[in-house]
């Protein structure tokens, strides 16, 4: 008897058996199946689907997606100096010491001649060129562009509204026939804010039949 109280004690007290940081829960786990269990004690059910980073573009795909920015109608093919300078900014090789915007400006000049942009195969040159002249791992180069992913815009500068702008904007500090040419909420009142716009009604002013 003793030993049977003795189990029946054992199995009251300890409702969970632990191996290896995974753990069998019988309150809920009712069917004994295998949660993970972190170290701060959450637990992850089974097959729980893991976030995934986005997946890492190529050199090319990168390339074509620079190339495009800004321009709806650019097919990727070729990059102008404007966006390969962006590329360069985000991938923090242009820091404005060891490489400048005026270094890459002189080193397009070589590659492109009076061409506006350059293909993937230009481009390489470009970069090759660069490396050279600046005594950079052409290796290095392009595995920082490759990683800067994407174009980014959240660093676009907002509207300035305050200062000279903010005066030079408030239509309510307007005078004359300025002061015309917007109601109260400030929304433009078109040709009427510009021009006496004649209602013709047919009524005529004093006429006595």
């Amino acid at each position: 008897m003793c030993l049977i109280e003795t189990y029946l004690q054992m199995a009251t007290e300890h409702k969970s058996v632990s191996n290896g940081g995974l753990s069998i829960d019988d309150n809920n786990n009712k069917n004994g199946s295998i949660v993970n269990e972190s170290d701060n004690g959450t637990k992850t059910p089974p097959n729980t689907p893991q976030p995934q980073s986005p997946p890492v573009l190529s050199l090319p795909e990168t390339f074509k997606a620079f190339a495009k920015f800004g321009d709806i109608k650019s097919s990727g093919e070729a990059i102008t100096l404007s966006n390969s300078d962006k590329w360069f900014k985000q991938a923090k090789i242009i820091d404005g010491k060891k490489i400048t915007t005026t270094d890459t400006g002189i080193y397009w000049k070589q590659v492109a001649k009076t061409k506006k942009s350059l293909s993937l195969n230009e481009y390489n040159t470009f970069l090759e060129t660069l490396a050279k002249m600046k005594k950079l791992e052409i290796d290095d180069l392009k595995d920082k562009l490759q990683s800067s992913g994407p174009p980014s815009t959240n660093k676009t500068t907002a509207a300035g509204t305050s200062g000279a702008f903010g005066r030079l904007t408030d239509h309510t500090k307007y005078t004359g026939s300025h002061k015309q040419r917007f109601d109260e909420s400030g929304k433009g009142r078109g040709k009427a804010g510009r021009e006496d716009v004649k209602v013709n009604t047919g009524y005529v002013t004093g006429f006595k039949a």
